[in-house]
């Protein structure tokens, strides 16, 4: 297992093959990005060659499944029928790269869903049962926050899962959404997401910012208190697998740098 994988979306390679090329040189495994693009613009010949490649090169993968637009927990019965197609393609292609897990969102908004919780509820954890009950021996899913204000709503749906039976079901804990989305920023509540992700917690997001929106700087670009998150690991004995989600070159370098500054909280594998 390496000591953490770089966010790709595929539509990135479309666009610019050397991308990819990056990627292989450097040796870095990637976390790929699936999303409308990378789904109706590629065929399937095409993600198997881009697998062959990354095999070829001893590098696993990840896969990122595709949230725009998309609504798990929808409450219009045509949208919940739409984002449930989406996501069972996204699979089928996911399955191609023979990713170590999957991520995915479960797209919460306080101000839309909070009246309607309940139905919110089983109806996403519905549409992520239905697809994981349909890949059989898939890898683990761990649903990322995003807009969400607080972690409730993600670990009732989590301990929802599991309570059906699905055990390779966590959370991913995404630092810079947490910072801006959350006013993680502001209200200074690192230690109580940690506690509350703590039952389910095996993956990370990392990417800086200044609390403002989601820039996607390196780390260390940003105000992100990342002696607080290890230091919170550590105490919590925990030991969650790790994405680097730069937007550009020179933030992946800053954060390549970051992570080699840091041997202690990217230990070598």
């Amino acid at each position: 297992m390496p000591s953490f994988y770089v966010n790709l979306p595929l539509r990135y390679i479309l666009r610019k093959p050397e991308y990819l090329d990056t990627i292989v040189s450097r040796g870095l495994h990637p976390e790929l990005g699936l999303d409308a693009t990378a789904l109706d613009l590629l065929d399937q010949a095409w993600h198997r060659e881009t697998a062959d490649r990354l095999r070829s090169a001893g590098l696993s993968c990840t896969v990122h499944l595709p949230f725009f637009d998309l609504q798990p927990g929808a409450l219009d019965s045509r949208i919940l029928e739409a984002t449930r197609s989406r996501l069972s393609q996204a699979l089928d292609v996911a399955s191609i790269y023979g990713p170590r897990l999957l991520i995915g969102h479960a797209w919460y908004f306080e101000n839309l869903h909070r009246v309607f919780f309940p139905t919110w509820l089983a109806n996403s954890a519905d549409t992520w049962e239905g697809l994981l009950r349909s890949w059989p021996g898939h890898p683990p899913l761990y649903l990322e926050n995003t807009f969400e204000p607080a972690p409730s709503p993600l670990t009732s749906l989590v301990e929802t899962l599991a309570g059906r039976g699905l055990q390779s079901i966590g959370l991913c804990l995404d630092l810079g959404h947490w910072h801006c989305f959350a006013q993680g920023s502001l209200q200074h509540d690192l230690d109580h997401w940690l506690d509350a992700f703590a039952p389910h917690l095996r993956h990370l997001h990392l990417h800086d910012n200044l609390g403002d929106r989601d820039r996607h700087l390196g780390l260390g670009q940003g105000s992100i208190p990342w002696d607080l998150l290890f230091a919170g690991l550590k105490a919590r004995n925990l030991r969650p697998t790790m994405t680097l989600e730069p937007h550009s070159a020179e933030d992946l370098d800053h954060s390549l740098e970051f992570v080699a500054g840091h041997p202690e909280w990217f230990p070598a594998t």
